[in-house]
């Protein structure tokens, strides 16, 4: 199978990983990629967000799958423009995106499907942001109804700032906080079956201890040794697939990666937001632990034959990711420095540590150089949070990049527990 992955980051390049690793993909390519697919798969320029180009692009490969990364093509509708041109992807069109798209869409969604959620109000004027803010009181969860690349979102006890971040879009939505740890969970689906994979928990916060600004999320770790072991059946019974179900209803069937941020509350499971794909960097712990090959996997999906799938396969192994971030980020980040160390990890930690590239290119000179924010996921697996957690820091330990940060508490307290 010929496969083509759209995106450049360090969620592409653990799926490029993974295809990479699966006997039956004879070809991988991306578009774009980044300098660490680069070494995985053939990588070609293309405007992602642009569906011909895209469409042409995978004609011309002869790609025999498609695999769209990032929200921003899917919301685009770039998965429909290769569907018309006949090859099979693996992403939700655009009226289905709109899950993710539209925060707004996804709450009359959960309320047609009777999926638990926190309880919301969506503006679009001063009267109704400050009467929405006062009906909830603090802490304030304010949402940008539209796409913000992880960072739309403000949890606030200060009203002001609430005030300024609900003023700052277009169409937001206010809603209820929601207490208790946060949990990740990734579903397959064609439309009609829908087959979950291992829940994770991510960090959205910049700084150790949860403090600071919101980022896209700055490590991740499998499994949830303090879960429910029946939580992804309840998840499934009550969100994931009535969600799936609603949505095929509407006329409107989800194809694709359908994520579930959940809430485990003291009233129970509450959806606090869908994406319509892989999350990162969940994405980079849940297929470290994946051990089906994945290209048959998705093409099923693609394909409306999941309920073929047999079973999937997992390690009994731990995960955890931490993210390495470039300088200042999540404001404007520095671009452009050399990273140096990326030898010594797959020379010292491989197989057990890998680093995943997020925002990275190559310089004239071939040196790898910092080009986002968040430029690195280091991943390590072990036999459980505790060692997978020490041969994550221990290869973190040996990249530098000139005033790179990143958490030193990802996944702590859920291995001493």
């Amino acid at each position: 199978m010929k496969v083509l992955v759209i995106g450049g980051g360090a969620r592409e390049h653990a799926l490029c990983r993974s295809l990479s690793l699966d006997p039956d993909v004879t070809a991988l390519h991306c578009a774009p990629g980044n300098a660490g697919i680069a070494e995985v798969a053939e990588l070609h320029p293309v405007d992602q967000l642009d569906g011909a180009a895209v469409a042409a692009l995978a004609t011309e490969l002869g790609a025999e799958l498609v695999v769209v990364g990032p929200e921003a093509p899917l919301v685009a509708g770039v998965a429909d423009a290769v569907r018309a041109a006949g090859i099979p992807v693996f992403g939700p069109s655009q009226e289905a995106a709109q899950l993710e798209g539209s925060k707004a869409f996804a709450k009359d969604v959960m309320a047609g499907a009777g999926v638990p959620t926190a309880r919301s109000y969506v503006c679009t004027t001063p009267e109704e942001i400050d009467e929405a803010l006062d009906a909830f009181g603090a802490p304030y969860v304010v949402k940008d109804d539209g796409l913000a690349a992880g960072k739309g979102v403000v949890v606030t006890g200060d009203i002001e700032a609430a005030r300024a971040h609900a003023l700052a879009c277009d169409r937001v939505v206010i809603e209820e906080f929601l207490d208790g740890p946060e949990v990740s969970l990734f579903a397959i689906t064609d439309g009609t079956t829908v087959l979950p994979l291992k829940p994770a928990q991510d960090f959205k916060r910049a700084l150790d201890g949860d403090e600071g600004p919101n980022t896209g999320g700055m490590g991740a770790y499998s499994p949830l040794p303090w879960a429910d072991p029946k939580l992804v059946d309840e998840v499934l019974e009550t969100v994931l697939q009535p969600t799936v179900d609603e949505l095929r209803r509407r006329g409107t069937p989800f194809s694709g990666l359908l994520y579930a941020g959940l809430a485990i509350t003291s009233r129970g499971v509450r959806v606090i937001e869908f994406n319509a794909r892989f999350g990162d960097p969940e994405t980079q712990v849940v297929l470290a632990r994946l051990k089906t090959p994945l290209a048959g996997v998705l093409l099923h999906s693609a394909n409306g034959t999941l309920a073929d799938q047999a079973p999937l396969s997992w390690s009994d192994d731990a995960a955890v990711t931490v993210v390495i971030a470039s300088h200042n980020y999540p404001g404007t980040p520095s671009t452009g420095d050399p990273i140096e160390g990326l030898d010594e990890v797959a020379e010292k930690d491989a197989p057990h540590a890998y680093v995943l590239h997020a925002g990275t290119k190559r310089g004239e000179d071939g040196a790898v150089l910092s080009a986002g924010g968040r430029v690195l996921s280091v991943t390590a697996t072990g036999s459980d949070l505790a060692q997978a957690r020490e041969r994550a820091y221990a290869a973190v330990g040996r990249i530098r990049l000139d005033g790179s940060q990143h958490r030193t508490d990802i996944a702590r307290k859920a291995a001493e527990a």
